[in-house]
């Protein structure tokens, strides 16, 4: 059993993230997401009032790590149900002298180990997957509690790419209908994740205010700057997710690999188009409920 069934009582993830494959995948993955965005944190061009910062899901640590090296007056705590996704962030965050980075084992579902109004901002990307419907509502009010008086919380999360490939169409459909089948997907139907059109909702829900979101578009099409990182994502991520996609029944291992083959050869094709969406949402804790708590 992996750490993270150890540490949560059930594999939330639809990977086995001890995989040493999985770290690297979702390394790459930070990396492109982050560039893609242009950049840690592109709403915001002044963080002068920003001092503590959470991270929730952090896996391999690359945001947490990036933020801190260029920001060395902030200090940055990741956090992620895996044990061995935390160890690796240490031992990086060690390797490049961050003594401004930070990592603890958390599980994002339930109460977090930190006192009321510890962080400045809070960001939370890509954790859809591991989220039931239910645990959105909790996560937004633990936040809350978390952030001090005027602090933001920050989600962002993408649906699955649009592209030319009908078998990475395929196989895209398969992995949300699966989610859908595991009860751990946003969407009524299973034929999206359904989680952007929910982001402001679950921030309005949880009384967060001066709510704004931004959306980006990543192009990874063959010839952008996304494509090869985006190329070795793909060739990483079905391989994993197969035991995932056979357990909820959606298809057979043989359909599986000749998906998977033609995905690969459509992606090398010349003719190769996608784009990724991701959506931001933020919202700030407000000043007057902790002054009437005071």
């Amino acid at each position: 059993m992996s750490s993270r069934g150890q540490n949560s009582g059930e594999n939330k993830y639809p990977i086995d993230v001890e995989h040493g494959a999985e770290m690297a995948r979702l390394l790459g993955q930070e990396q492109l997401v982050t560039q893609g965005m242009g950049g840690l944190l592109t709403e915001r061009s002044d963080l002068s009032g920003i001092h503590y910062v959470l991270d929730i899901g952090c896996g391999p640590g690359g945001w947490v790590q990036e933020l801190a090296f260029r920001y060395p007056d902030i200090e940055v705590v990741g956090i992620d149900i895996s044990t061995s996704m935390i160890d690796f962030a240490r031992s990086q965050a060690q390797v490049q002298h961050l003594d401004n980075a930070y990592f603890k084992v958390m599980d994002a579902t339930k109460p977090l180990a930190f006192a009321d109004g510890s962080f400045d901002l809070i960001n939370a990307r890509s954790i859809v997957t591991f989220m039931k419907p239910e645990d959105w509502p909790r996560l937004t009010q633990e936040c809350m509690r978390l952030l001090r008086p005027g602090g933001v919380l920050r989600l962002t999360e993408g649906e699955w790419s649009f592209a030319n490939s009908p078998a990475l169409e395929t196989l895209g459909r398969l992995f949300t209908q699966s989610l859908y089948r595991a009860g751990q997907s946003l969407s009524r139907t299973g034929y999206g994740l359904g989680v952007t059109p929910l982001l402001r909702h679950f921030l309005q829900q949880a009384g967060y205010q001066h709510i704004a979101h931004m959306a980006h578009a990543l192009d990874v099409s063959a010839g952008s700057e996304g494509y090869r990182s985006c190329f070795t994502n793909t060739q990483a991520l079905f391989p994993l997710a197969q035991p995932f996609l056979l357990k909820w029944g959606m298809t057979t291992k043989e359909e599986l690999e000749r998906l998977y083959r033609e995905v690969l050869a459509e992606m090398l094709s010349e003719e190769f188009c996608c784009v990724t969406f991701m959506l931001t949402a933020w919202g700030e804790k407000p000043w007057i409920a902790i002054e009437k708590n005071s």
